[in-house]
């Protein structure tokens, strides 16, 4: 049905509710390049507005990605939780918005609605949001995920650490992962990138891992990024696999661009939770996500790259996994171009995936192609640190010289650990005391030559 509103006699017509939501979507490139974006500011307010008034059962009522043809659409309509619903079922998007900045809405009542929204809700009233809005909203959620250490608690900052290298030589992953360790990062996961999907290179990497964590006795857990297939493979072969990895879009073609499906998806987690590696929980899934996936496989459905990005966060759902992140501006300036964009769209996914009861980090990352520099990173992991970011990545000198992008470094999580007060998971800090790395304030410590890490790793 149309939508419409009208400024000084002028009347904006919109033809449907996908149009309408990316008529209301805060300018972006990758929007634009799809032709999706509002003519003007003028236009992008109205389209505001008329989304402000929109009851919250339209998105029970009409989708943006047809039911019949979408396996995504299907999952969000049939797993809404009605009962979770009900205290909100009355509101229109903008009168959301007002009590998700109230105090009514605490963590409690946050995660008791959480399986009430759909990505469609919350990717509306995302965009009638100022940055502030979304720091202070995503900042009430707790989402506490846990495999062999536990992630996500008020006051935590975890990092996966990142010793990705280019031909995936065991002696330089061996020295970054050590340098990671020795500034206290990898709590979150210990995951590589492999430069080929080789199931027995992959093999190799996991086995490298496993004796690592094992022999130190870290409490943390593995993870190398292949394609599902080939980690079901291994999984079948009773290698060493504690998290299950996959990139995932918001629609159902979107997933087929990246070979799977939710069959699929179900398989391989039903094969990881056969292994019960996990010790102190089962949570092994680890997504990752970013802005403008499925219009760079045309895969959009004419949906804005916003609400494409939420509807992934239904599938990352399914699993209960242990972590989420958006790779926010890995994909580069056609979809996301400067700093300002990237800001904008990470404390969009990170507000949407915490309000639908994902454990959401961040890699805070931007292209060298794109108009962004280091300086912008550090604001925008200044402000996710400040919106209760679950984790970030730690990357050795912020560079990734597989991957040939810019991230965050191991030296910026103890920044923001610092300045925020923050700490690293319980577990895992605990390790860092034993092992004389850090401090209990959370300092580091001085590492001198005889150190373990140096002379037995």
């Amino acid at each position: 049905m149309p939508y419409h509103f009208t400024i000084k006699s002028q009347r904006y017509v919109f033809d449907d509710l996908k149009t309408l939501l990316a008529k209301a979507t805060p300018f972006r490139s990758g929007d634009a390049l799809a032709g999706l974006t509002a003519s003007s500011y003028e236009e992008r307010v109205a389209a505001q507005i008329a989304l402000a008034d929109l009851p919250l059962k339209t998105f029970l009522n009409e989708v943006v990605v047809p039911y019949e043809t979408d396996e995504i659409t299907r999952l969000i309509i049939e797993e809404h939780d009605a009962g979770a619903f009900a205290p909100i079922s009355h509101f229109t998007v903008g009168e959301l918005r007002d009590w998700l900045l109230s105090d009514a809405a605490n963590t409690n009542t946050l995660e008791e609605l959480a399986d009430g929204l759909t990505p469609e809700m919350v990717a509306a009233v995302c965009k009638l949001m100022r940055n502030q809005d979304l720091i202070l909203v995503a900042q009430k959620c707790e989402v506490v995920t846990q495999f062999r250490n536990t992630i996500g608690l008020h006051g935590n900052l975890s990092t996966r650490l990142q010793p990705n290298h280019p031909t995936d030589d065991a002696k330089g992953i061996a020295a970054s992962i050590v340098d990671g360790l020795l500034y206290g990062s990898g709590d979150a996961v210990i995951g590589i990138n492999p430069a080929t999907d080789s199931p027995a290179a992959v093999a190799n990497l996991l086995n490298m891992l496993d004796g690592l964590i094992s022999k130190f006795n870290i409490p943390t857990q593995s993870c190398v990024l292949a394609h599902v297939t080939t980690t079901l493979q291994l999984i079948n072969q009773n290698a060493p696999v504690d998290l299950v990895f996959q990139s995932i879009g918001g629609t159902e073609q979107t997933n087929r661009s990246f070979g799977i499906s939710l069959s699929l998806l179900d398989e391989v987690y039903e094969a990881a939770l056969s292994l019960e590696r996990g010790t102190v929980g089962d949570n092994l899934m680890y997504f990752e996500t970013g802005q403008g996936s499925s219009l760079s496989a045309n895969a959009h459905h004419g949906v804005d790259q916003q609400t494409c990005e939420a509807r992934a966060y239904a599938v990352a759902r399914r699993y209960s996994p242990m972590l989420v992140n958006s790779v926010v501006g890995f994909i580069g300036p056609e979809y996301l171009y400067d700093g300002k964009q990237i800001i904008r769209a990470a404390l969009e996914d990170h507000f949407c995936a915490k309000l639908l009861g994902l454990p959401m980090g961040v890699d805070i990352c931007y292209t060298n192609h794109a108009e962004a520099d280091q300086d912008d990173m550090d604001s925008l992991l200044t402000l996710l640190g400040v919106a209760g970011c679950n984790f970030i990545m730690g990357v050795p000198g912020a560079d990734d010289i597989m991957l040939n992008y810019q991230s965050t470094s191991f030296h910026d999580a103890l920044y923001l650990r610092k300045v925020l007060d923050k700490k690293p998971s319980p577990e895992f800090e605990a390790w860092l005391l034993k092992q004389q790395i850090m401090d209990g304030d959370g300092n580091r410590l001085p590492i001198h030559a005889e150190h373990f890490l140096l002379n037995e790793f």
